[in-house]
């Protein structure tokens, strides 16, 4: 009881807050997301996540020369087609801009973890994230498309798989494909728990996967639900997934406590696109401090029970922890 106990011994100097931080935010618990198209010398940004822009693949390893200096070691890919049609057939082409992005970030980087989404939202002409048939996603046979977008991915030398889909059972079929393949080692992280999110409008404009029509509350969560989130988690698990993914990160850090306290395994959340522009908008207008927020945000995260983060701060945050 006060005056003999007083907290605020231990908070005095910025030596003494270091000392008995009871949740460490580093370097390496950031993935940085990044977007790659074909062609040459492309580096174009996007409008709605300054900061952030489409590659070309040699802009890419560039851009990655750099981040790598600053201390990330973990990527994440997402495709940009040249063409797209109703059963998104660039994303298991083997030429396509992700399978050569992959192959070259392994020759420039070898010990870059590459690690890949696997979805087709971004290459159907449709944007749904599965093949359509009488309006409707349907789940099953979307199934062996992303089987076959996670194997040509990983022939191409990514070291993770990520699928995003939310499609029933597709954590074992990729998981079955990638063992057939002779891809046994490649552990899958799982988007195990995605809501269907207002969060994703910036990326949307980013992948220009915005659904044609309808909407895709049918296969992602209804952001009321959390019990549902262990129930996904659960047979993401059952499946073969290696580590289990909230999405978004910020309204949903009671997911993210929930998922580690039932299972204790890795823990990833992505801090989203419109997290990310909401930030950036309010630190323009000079409304917040930029680099505190940014640090406050991951730290919750963090703090919340995952143990990586998927952020479009990465870079900066990496250079602010170093």
């Amino acid at each position: 009881m006060f005056p003999v106990t007083r907290p605020r011994r231990l908070r005095r100097t910025a030596a003494i807050r270091d000392l008995v931080r009871q949740t460490r935010l580093e370097p390496s618990n950031l993935i940085y997301p990044l977007f790659v198209r074909s062609g040459e010398g492309v580096k174009q940004e996007i409008s709605s996540m300054p900061g952030n822009y489409h590659f070309s693949v040699d802009t890419l390893v560039e851009e990655i020369g750099q981040a790598w200096g600053e201390g990330i070691r973990s990527v994440l890919l997402f495709g940009i087609p040249d063409k797209k049609d109703e059963v998104g057939s660039e994303a298991y082409d083997d030429a396509a801009a992700v399978q050569q992005a992959v192959r070259a970030l392994k020759d420039s980087y070898p010990d870059l973890i590459v690690v890949t989404d696997v979805c087709l939202c971004e290459y159907t002409s449709h944007g749904h994230c599965g093949v359509i048939r009488d309006g409707d996603v349907e789940n099953d046979p979307t199934l062996e498309l992303l089987a076959r977008t996670a194997v040509s991915h990983a022939a191409a030398g990514a070291d993770m798989i990520a699928p995003s889909d939310m499609m029933d059972g597709r954590v074992g079929s990729i998981r079955e494909a990638l063992d057939g393949a002779g891809h046994s080692a490649i552990p899958i992280m799982s988007y195990a728990a995605k809501y269907a999110s207002a969060f994703y409008g910036p990326f949307r404009e980013a992948a220009d996967s915005t659904p044609q029509f309808g909407d895709r509350r049918s296969y992602q969560m209804d952001p009321a639900n959390s019990d549902e989130a262990l129930i996904e988690v659960g047979l993401d698990l059952d499946e073969g997934a290696d580590i289990v993914m909230v999405k978004p990160a910020l309204a949903y850090l009671d997911v993210i406590r929930r998922v580690k306290e039932n299972f204790g395994v890795p823990v990833a959340a992505y801090n989203v696109s419109g997290e990310f522009s909401m930030v950036m908008a309010a630190v323009e207008k000079g409304w917040l401090d930029r680099e505190r927020i940014i640090l406050e945000i991951l730290t919750s995260i963090r703090r919340a029970g995952a143990d990586i983060i998927l952020t479009y701060h990465a870079r900066e945050a990496a250079r602010l922890l170093s």
